[in-house]
């Protein structure tokens, strides 16, 4: 393995890339691309699985079967190449866009689509998985993450957290404090900044001047890294070096991918409204899948039966998909109260009520 590309003290701005956008390798050499086979070509079935069910989520949001959703279109290389380094061990605590992260992990798309449906067990199965539930506040979760990681530490553990952030969370106050305290007691935790270029409609110029957000790693004194993230494997090769830093005992790592959203912030969101037609057909052009086939290709690894394959397993997935959420029944809105403590507070009997009077199930 090598070794980190750069101290605590410097930061490259060149994202370090392994895949030519035109699918082609690269001339870096100080990070392996030799995978076995089956895993090179289990990555593009991870990835295409990704976007085809990201795709069926939304349009199953568009039908009216869920309250809300954050697509990944674009994102992929960027998750999948991340996670599917790590040990099933690691714990993951994610924002709320990291569906390819979460298939890695073996969390069924249904219980994702649960939780945006507003199912209130929709997140059971992320515990299974050393997954914590999706976090919608900003940021706050990477303070869960370093809490974990010092607790896997004081344990004796031989496991590490990662912190999925996108760009717009480094903004937020519980981000500092999170890298900071992460720093100063050496937590085994790797911070990953999903950079796609939007914070809903707040371009990154706005967030911060610093010249890229992995120079705020030195900052906190750790090391801070740029990597293409819609290449997949310079995505896997960079985690497996910060994951297996933090479990030595070299404390945590800032990982900045550089990426791009290429749909809207959520399905709230009119991306036309704040960015242009040329920004989108220059990222589109960086499409992370055709470039991930092209290299398969250069490789001898891409086939039609490969092709094949990776179309019926998404077919079969987006049908189970829907078949299990569309129609399926609301949660009981007594259970939004009646779980909250082990027993009702007068606050939460009157919080029922005013709902239950507002959907008219009780007279006013």
């Amino acid at each position: 393995m090598a070794e980190l590309a750069q101290s605590p003290m410097t930061v490259d701005l060149d994202p370090v890339q392994l895949v030519a956008p035109d699918g082609t390798p690269t001339a870096e050499d100080r990070y392996s691309r030799e995978l076995p086979d089956e895993t090179l070509c289990w990555l593009y079935e991870m990835m295409v699985v990704t976007r085809d069910l990201d795709t069926e989520l939304v349009n199953l949001q568009r039908q009216g079967e869920l309250a809300l959703y954050a697509p990944c279109r674009g994102q992929e290389a960027a998750q999948v190449g991340a996670t599917a380094c790590l040990r099933k061990s690691d714990w993951l605590f994610p924002q709320y866009r990291e569906l390819g992260a979460f298939l890695v992990r073996g969390i069924p798309a249904s219980h994702v689509g649960a939780m945006w449906r507003g199912t209130w067990h929709g997140g059971l199965e992320f515990i299974k998985k050393c997954c914590a539930p999706i976090s919608i506040p900003v940021g706050t979760h990477a303070l869960h993450a370093v809490g974990a990681a010092m607790a896997a530490q004081r344990l004796g553990e031989d496991s590490m957290t990662v912190a999925f952030l996108g760009d717009g969370a480094t903004s937020e106050g519980d981000v500092h404090e999170a890298l900071n305290v992460a720093a100063v007691f050496g937590a085994p935790c790797v911070f990953y900044v999903q950079n796609n270029q939007w914070a809903i409609s707040v371009p990154l110029c706005r967030q911060t001047i610093a010249p890229s957000i992995a120079h705020k790693a030195i900052g906190y004194g750790m090391p801070g890294i740029r990597v293409d993230g819609n290449d997949v494997l310079a995505c896997y090769a960079l985690m497996a070096e910060a994951s297996a830093r933090a479990r030595a005992g070299g404390g945590p790592t800032l990982i900045e991918a550089v990426t791009y959203r290429l749909g809207p912030h959520t399905t709230s969101d009119d991306p036309t409204r704040y960015r242009s037609r040329d920004e989108l057909e220059h990222w589109l052009a960086l499409d992370p899948i055709p470039r991930y086939r092209a290299y398969l290709e250069g490789r001898g690894l891409w086939s039609e039966r490969l092709a094949d394959r990776v179309a019926a397993r998404s077919r079969r997935l987006c049908a189970e998909l829907r078949d299990t959420l569309f129609g399926a029944s609301d949660v009981d809105i007594d259970e939004v109260f009646t779980t909250v403590y082990a027993e009702m507070t007068p606050a939460l009997e009157a919080q029922r009520r005013d709902l239950r009077v507002e959907l008219g199930e009780e007279p006013r």
